[in-house]
């Protein structure tokens, strides 16, 4: 029997890192659904494959293989046999993935994998409608949200830190469209789950919500 808490939230909310923290501490498998959509829209821009190209979408979809493993506790994605864990978050993957994660058929197959990773596995998996879409009955789940400003800040200091350079404009922007786009998509749309906990992030630290994650998790009798 397994058990799965779902975190929803919209982008830069700090959904990655927070779920893999909690999930350190609940001895739960992390999930990171929004690295596969970047793994697709990678591979779309390496292939030269449009948005409106349905039928070479649904041959990648055929092709493509993306993994998630654990290496010296760091978790890497590979597409093909290939680790892009660096790549899938530079600028050119970040203009597109929200229009990639809007197509159905791509949304349809990440969907299948996603579900087929929670089978038998207690798990703690972050995205747009894991707790809408992909696990309804989740036995947890949490709406992860902050301020389109606060989520900039966060963003600008991550692309800092990797040297990615990117204006502050540019990513507040960037994330005002995909909130609209995720908000407003005819597949599967970002919102807070009727039985989801509502948690707002803008004014705390990654150990703060963190804690409070655990919190909540362990109130519906996980990590007891």
């Amino acid at each position: 029997m397994s058990f799965i808490v779902a975190i929803d939230g919209p982008a830069g909310s700090g959904k990655g890192t927070i779920t893999k923290l909690a999930g350190k501490k609940l001895d739960l498998i992390n999930i990171d659904t929004g690295a596969m959509y970047r793994c697709a829209s990678l591979y779309m821009i390496r292939n030269n494959i449009k948005l409106d190209e349905t039928e070479k979408i649904a041959e990648m979809l055929k092709n493509i293989k993306i993994e998630q493993n654990k290496i010296d506790d760091v978790d890497k994605f590979f597409l093909n046999g290939e680790d892009v864990s660096g790549l899938i978050r530079e600028k050119e993957v970040n203009e597109i993935v929200s229009q990639v994660s809007h197509i159905v058929i791509v949304r349809e197959r990440m969907v299948e994998l996603q579900r087929e990773m929670g089978k038998n596995s207690n798990i703690i998996m972050e995205g747009r409608d894991i707790g809408t879409n992909v696990f309804p009955n989740a036995d947890v789940k949490i709406y992860l949200d902050a301020s389109a400003e606060e989520r900039a800040n966060r963003r600008m200091k991550q692309n800092e830190e990797k040297g990615i350079k990117i204006s502050y404009e540019e990513i507040l922007e960037n994330i005002k469209f995909r909130d609209n786009n995720d908000k407003t998509s005819p597949v599967a749309p970002l919102k807070q789950a009727d039985d989801a906990v509502y948690v707002d992030s803008t004014n705390m630290t990654i150990e703060e919500v963190v804690d409070k994650i655990v919190e909540i998790v362990k109130s519906k009798g996980k990590g007891e």
